[in-house]
C-alpha cells in the first residue's frame, strides 16, 4: 500500500474546516471531507481512524493558529500587554457566529480525551498570562469573562447584544490596563 503524501493530513483538515463550517461540525461526514480532500475515504482514515480524531485534529489546528496569533500580536511592538492582546484576540474570535457545539458531545462520548488539547492549551495560556500579569486579581475576571464570552458563542447561548459584548470587552481592557482606542470603542 502507497503511504499518503506528508500533505495529505493537511488537506484533509482544510477540507474538514470547509465542510463544518459550510454544514456544521455536527453534520460532518467523513465522506464529504474525503471528497473534498481529493482523497479516498481509506486515506481520510488512515490518517484520522474515527471522525473524533478528525473533529480532535480541527481542535488542535485552531488552538495552534490562536497560539500563532497571540505570539505575532504579542512580538509587535505596540507595548500592549500580553493580557489586553489575549482580550481583544479572544474578542474578535467571538465575533462571528459559531455552528452549534451539540458536536462536541458525540466527540467527547467517542474519545473522552478528546478535551485533552484544550484543556492543555488553555492551561498553559493561562500559566503564561499569569506569568507575565501583575495582578492576578485582574487576570482571573478578564480571563473567566473572556472564556465565558467563547462558551457563550460556542453553545449558541450569547445574551449580550452588540452593545453589551462591546462594554464588556472595553471594560475588560481597562481591568487589564490597556490604553483604548477609538477602534476598541468601534469594535468593542
Amino acid at each position: 500500500m502507497k503511504a499518503p503524501r506528508s500533505n495529505s493530513r493537511e488537506k484533509i483538515l482544510a477540507a474538514a474546516a470547509d465542510v463544518a463550517r459550510e454544514s456544521g461540525p455536527g453534520s460532518l461526514s467523513l465522506e464529504a471531507v474525503a471528497s473534498r480532500a481529493g482523497v479516498s475515504k481509506g486515506g481520510l482514515l488512515y490518517n484520522f481512524p474515527t471522525k473524533a480524531k478528525l473533529m480532535q485534529g480541527l481542535v488542535e489546528g485552531y488552538l495552534r493558529e490562536f497560539g500563532q496569533a497571540l505570539e505575532s500580536a504579542n512580538s509587535n511592538d505596540k507595548g500592549e500587554n500580553p493580557l489586553a492582546v489575549y482580550i481583544r484576540l479572544s474578542a474578535s474570535d467571538c465575533e462571528d457566529k459559531q455552528p452549534s457545539a451539540s458536536w462536541i458531545f458525540s466527540a467527547i462520548a467517542e474519545d473522552p480525551d478528546f478535551m485533552t488539547p484544550i484543556k492543555t492549551f488553555k492551561r498553559q495560556l493561562f500559566e503564561r498570562l499569569k506569568g507575565e500579569t501583575q495582578d492576578l486579581k485582574s487576570l482571573l475576571v478578564c480571563y473567566l469573562a473572556i472564556e465565558g464570552l467563547r462558551s457563550m458563542n460556542l453553545f449558541d447561548a450569547d445574551v449580550l447584544s452588540k452593545d453589551e459584548r462591546r462594554l464588556l470587552v472595553s471594560s475588560l481592557l481597562e481591568i487589564a490596563g490597556s490604553p483604548q482606542t477609538r477602534e476598541d470603542i468601534d469594535q468593542g
